[in-house]
Order: structure tokens, then sequence, then C-alpha cells
């Protein structure tokens, strides 16, 4: 449908008919999709025409596709797959207007790193050349003054939605989880000499925040990134973080139902085994052994202390 059409007002879409046989069509489209949730809120739309029209028969119909999509909500829960979030960074003077522009891609749930890096990096190598095109390996800035002028870069990474606190109050289920995204972060480890890892004493991380343009999901598969936020964890506030998410895992492996015990040894073996390399017991070691001199670490140390009561408490 387009309002520059001519005759568009006379069309048989422009009618309360035309209208509900769209709504129907894209309640069929988002269940097929898996988005059952949505199905609901069409159909909130499409329901009290139907009632005006006393048409009991399609109301039928329709209460019947709404019970087969709640049971799918709850059949499937988070057996559904949505997506997976991959940011993309073109670099070099072949690419033209999208020189140093960022996108976020999205793809099919069970995409890899190196799948949608093997197809991008074909597709370029056609336009411009495959001696032409490189991917660049790391999600570290890029700095374009040590980039060949002649070559065109491709800088991939991966991404996770990205949520505010307050957010997580209104985003309880799976499927607000996946829905309506327009924020997404990656991190990049480095240490203050350059390298990207290091001990932990030395272990920053930078968690950079992207905001696209519209939301996924989307009519297209690629949005432009229009905002980029960087902020930089200092090496207690990485084993904070690290610490918390350790704790998230457990939590979410003991409240599991039914209970996953092959999951929960997997968890169990990952957080407190003794080969774990920089695991909680050595966290505590590196950080919590003294009271820091520097009275800015004060808050720090106890935020720490309270990570590992509530995952001892787990």
């Amino acid at each position: 449908l387009s309002p520059d059409e001519d005759g568009i007002c006379s069309g048989r879409y422009f009618s309360e008919s035309g209208l509900v046989g769209l709504l129907e069509q894209a309640a069929e489209l988002f269940s097929t999709g898996g988005l059952y949730e949505t199905v609901n809120e069409v159909y909130k739309i499409v329901i009290p025409i139907l009632e005006a029209h006393r048409d009991f028969r399609k109301l039928t119909l329709t209460h019947s596709k709404l019970q087969k999509a709640f049971d799918s909500i709850i059949n499937k829960g988070q057996k559904r797959m949505f997506g997976t979030y991959f940011r993309v960074g073109f670099y070099g003077s072949k690419f033209g207007d999208l020189d140093e522009q960022e996108f976020v891609y999205k793809e099919p749930a069970i995409t890899k790193l190196p799948e949608i890096s093997h197809r991008l990096e074909g597709f370029y190598g056609q336009c411009f050349g495959e001696d032409a095109v490189e991917v660049i390996k790391d999600s570290a800035p890029v700095d374009k003054r040590k980039l060949d002028p002649n070559k065109a870069y491709i800088q991939i990474t991966f991404v996770e939605p990205y949520f505010d606190e307050y957010e997580m109050k209104d985003r309880v289920t799976y499927f607000e989880k996946n829905f309506n995204l327009c924020r997404f972060m990656y991190t990049t480890p480095f240490t203050m000499d350059g390298r990207p890892r290091g001990e932990l004493s030395e272990q920053y991380k930078r968690n950079t925040i992207l905001t696209t343009m519209h939301a996924f999901p989307y009519i297209k598969t690629r949005i432009n990134v229009i905002q980029k936020e960087e902020f930089i964890l200092t090496p207690i506030e990485v084993a904070i973080e690290d610490m918390r998410k350790k704790t998230q895992e457990l939590t979410a492996a003991t409240n599991q139902e039914p209970p996953d015990a092959k999951m929960l040894q997997m968890v169990l073996q990952g957080s407190v085994g003794a080969t774990v390399n920089q695991g909680p017991l050595e966290v505590a070691q590196v950080f919590l052994a003294e009271i820091p001199a520097d009275p800015k670490l004060y808050r720090h140390h106890n935020k720490l202390r309270l990570c590992f009561k509530e995952f001892i408490m787990r």
C-alpha cells in the first residue's frame, strides 16, 4: 500500500473489511515467525470490529488462533530462537559513503561469527577483488592511519542486546528481552601496556554501547548505528561484573524447571572448579586480601564482598 498510489482510497484494502484482512494476514505472519505475543496485540484491534458486526463465526476462529498462540508461548517459551546480532564497521575509501559507517546486522539465531565474516568477505571480495578486502579480527578501536588506503576493511563483532536496570523491570519474559531492541553492547578486554589480556589486577574492559536508528525486528536486517558510548571498567569493576554474571548463571541453573542436573554441574564446574583460571578464589585473593589504600576503591571493595556473599548463598 502506498498513499501516493492513484485510487488507493477507493481500493479494496481501504475499507473496514480490507483492514481486518490485512491485520489477519499480519497475525498469521507473526505466528509463522514465532512472535506469538504480537499476535495478541494485532487481534486486540480486530476483535472489537468483529464484535461490532456480531460476526461470531470469525470471533470463534480468532479466539481459537489466540489460544493456539498462547499455547505456543507456554510450550515453546525460551526454546524460540529470535536472532543473533553483529556490529559491522566499514573502513576504506573503496566503500564510498559506507566508509567509517557502522551497522548492526540481525542474523538467524545459530549464526556464528566465522559464517557472517566469510559471507561479507566473499560479497565485497566480488565487488572490489579478493585481495582488496580484509577482515579485522579484533574489536579494538580502528586507527585509520594504520590501514592500507588501497584496501577495504570490515570489522565484525558479536553484540548482545543491552538494557538499563530500569528497563529490566518491564522486560520480564524471554520475548520482551528479544523484541523492540535498539541498544547493543560488546566488550573489549585490554591492559594499559597494550596487550588484550593480562593478570587479574591489570585486566581492564571497555564496554561499548551502540544505539541503532530503528528497533529490531525491522523490515531490514541491517540498521545504521546512530550513537556510540564507551565505558572503561577498572580491574576490580571487571571482577564485580564477572562475579555477578557467575551468580546469575548459578541462580538460573538452580531455579530451572524442570531441573537439569547436567547444566547445574557444568555451571558449578565453570564457577568454582579448582582448575578454572582466574576463578572466584583468585579474584578474592587479588582484590579482597587487603583493604585498599585508595579511599575511592572502598565502594568497589564492598560491592565485590557483597557479590561473593550472594554467590556463596546460592
